[in-house]
């Protein structure tokens, strides 16, 4: 008998990830024959909520536990920090991602691995269906849309590619969606930010990375309103000694509060390693507790590839 395949993103999941998860799920269910669910890894944030219920899909349930006997498929990622400690114990039969080769997952045999230089990993996904991309139901096409336009900010990001400008494209012609007037309401709803607690909201999306011989956490906001979020630099700071007391493998945490409009980053600086790192990574001084960079807005492209100490 074959098992239901579990279809699944990194934790902390942005709408990339947990659309991805839905989107493959359902290839593998009506063009592979093979039984596959979608699954979150975590909370979902105010933006992937909004696209989930304006395309009318039902939100994925929550994966708390995976055992030796589930298979598996990873998209969004395929670093093993961000996803359950023990999943190399499973049965991984593909990993579908646009980051860079991490390492550290096994698999027990050979598996499909896809990994492409591209903005999103829907864009991934779109090559992968070929033809299927071209009677997607609506509901698909939208979803698919929207992790472009997210993970691009609407085309701002450097990770945008000419093939997710193509993709994007049709897609929204098919729909008969203004990408920008759809995006901006994407951006709204990622920047209403009042309902979560500082440390939610640095939690949001959030992964980690080795830095020298440091394990730093890196947390990317992006918002359309900065100065909202700046408001509360007391509480976040706060939260973050709060995160890294709970987090004993954590050495420092990262807070990149990005201004999706203006295109620029500011980070905060609260301890004598955050400001080491700042200067070290993007060669600005550090004179207060928040440092602005201009146009930074990739933590993919432009943020991890710089960081060092």
């Amino acid at each position: 008998m074959t098992n239901t395949r579990k279809v699944f993103g990194h934790k902390s999941p942005d709408t990339d990830t947990i659309c991805c998860a839905i989107l493959w799920a359902w290839y593998l269910n009506t063009h592979a024959k093979m039984p596959a669910l979608a699954y979150r890894l975590g909370e979902l944030n105010k933006e992937t909520r909004f696209v989930l219920d304006r395309w009318q899909v039902p939100h994925p349930a929550l994966l708390e536990s995976v055992s030796a006997q589930d298979e598996v498929t990873i998209v969004d990622t395929n670093n093993p920090q961000e996803l359950f400690e023990n999943i190399n114990d499973t049965k991984i039969i593909e990993i579908i991602d646009h980051h860079k080769l991490v390492g550290g997952l096994k698999s027990e045999s050979p598996l499909m691995m896809t990994i492409r230089p591209l903005a999103s990993t829907a864009s991934v996904i779109y090559g992968l269906m070929g033809e299927v991309t071209l009677t997607l139901p609506t509901e698909m096409a939208g979803l698919m849309l929207s992790c472009i336009l997210s993970d691009t900010l609407e085309f701002r990001s450097p990770t945008t590619t000419p093939y997710d400008r193509e993709i994007a494209t049709r897609l929204a012609m098919q729909l008969g969606v203004d990408m920008t007037s759809y995006a901006n309401e994407m951006f709204a709803a990622k920047s209403d930010v009042s309902e979560y607690s500082d440390e939610q909201l640095i939690m949001l999306d959030s992964k980690k990375f080795e830095v020298g011989n440091y394990n730093i956490r890196v947390s990317a906001l992006e918002t359309t309103t900065p100065d909202t979020v700046l408001a509360r630099k007391e509480g976040l700071t706060a939260a973050i000694k709060v995160i890294l007391e709970k987090e004993t493998d954590t050495d420092d945490v990262l807070l990149f509060i990005i201004d999706i409009l203006k295109e620029e980053a500011t980070v905060l600086v609260y301890n004598d390693l955050t400001k080491q790192i700042i200067k070290a990574s993007f060669g600005t001084d550090v004179t207060s507790d928040t440092v602005m960079l201009p146009g930074i807005v990739s933590r993919k492209k432009q943020i991890v590839p710089a960081l060092k100490i």
